[in-house]
């Protein structure tokens, strides 16, 4: 099993600005200062050593969009921007020629959550499947709408995949591409889900867009059972605490600290802070993990947990 995150903000994309690049360019030539680089391999190696992901790299602007494998045909969590990518690394694939069977399951409708699908090239194509799973009986209405005139030129039904959706019952075990698939109604405005995933002994949770409040101290907290000994639990983690328990209460997302506590307390291997805040560049985002990470060693310095942040284009293998 693996995952691969296409798109991991909340809210709205993020753009990198010219302006960050080059105080990134900036950083990068004044750290190699002292470092004799005469080869592309000294490069490569000071680059991946030397330099923090903040510099190097990027968390990426994409909105939600997961991809589960391997189980039977794609799997992906949410169809915020990042399914555009998603998309297009398939077609240029060895796959991509073929038709293919997409599973596609929907926290929730908001807007960060589906406004990808329009331009989902896979969508366009006849021949290919796409099932669209959800809690809520809208889904269709809301894909139909957001391809509505005037808002895009092509309208959702001339779409040349066959698409069908499927509202689950939050309340059943589901039999999905190769996984038993559960879901939890979460505290979120308009309601969301999140999904548990196990094949072959391994447990992958998304639970995104989704707001803890004082009850997630019970020891009968849903949430404990849902998380229990996960292998990888994805969770929402836009705010910091102060934000969450302060002007953004209400708003429908958790914090990165609580993510800590209810991993901890429900055994879980790892933990992926998720959906992370659109106005946090890369260097916040790097001091937001490394607090988070400083956390657990106040909270549970016993504790095997192991803890990233998602960023677009990470992939774990399980």
């Amino acid at each position: 099993m693996y995952i691969h995150f296409w798109g991991t903000r909340g809210s709205l994309p993020a753009s990198a600005t010219t302006r960050k690049i080059r105080e990134k360019i900036f950083r990068a030539i004044r750290a190699s200062r002292s470092h004799d680089l005469a080869t592309d391999e000294e490069i490569g190696a000071f680059i991946d050593r030397e330099l923090p992901f903040a510099v190097r790299g990027s968390y990426g602007g994409n909105t939600s969009c997961v991809e589960i494998g391997d189980g039977e045909g794609f799997i992906l969590c949410d169809a915020g921007t990042g399914i555009r990518d998603f998309g297009h690394a398939f077609m240029r694939s060895e796959k991509g020629g073929s038709p293919a069977v997409f599973h596609l399951f929907l926290s929730h409708l908001h807007w960060d959550h589906i406004q990808g699908f329009p331009f989902f090239i896979p969508a366009y194509i006849p021949g290919h499947e796409i099932h669209i799973y959800g809690g809520h009986a809208a889904m269709e209405e809301a894909f139909v709408n957001q391809q509505a005139a005037p808002s895009f030129p092509v309208p959702f039904h001339a779409l040349g995949a066959d698409i069908r959706f499927h509202t689950l019952d939050p309340e059943q075990p589901h039999e999905i591409a190769g996984f038993t698939v559960r879901m939890l109604r979460q505290n979120h405005p308009g309601g969301s889900y999140g999904y548990s995933f196990i094949r072959e002994g391994r447990k992958i949770v998304y639970s995104t867009d989704m707001e803890h409040g004082e009850e997630a101290g019970n020891e009968d907290y849903p949430f404990l059972d849902f998380f229990r000994d996960a292998d990888f639990l994805i969770f929402d983690a836009q705010y910091s605490l102060a934000d969450a328990i302060g002007p953004k209460e209400t708003w429908g997302h958790s914090s990165n600290l609580l993510g800590v506590e209810l991993a901890v307390r429900a055994g879980v291997k790892r933990l992926c802070l998720f959906h992370s805040e659109p106005t946090l560049d890369d260097e916040a985002l790097d001091r937001f993990l490394a607090e988070t990470r400083d956390y657990l060693r106040i909270h549970s310095a016993e504790s095997p947990l192991v803890i990233d942040l998602a960023y677009d284009g990470l992939e774990m293998a399980l």
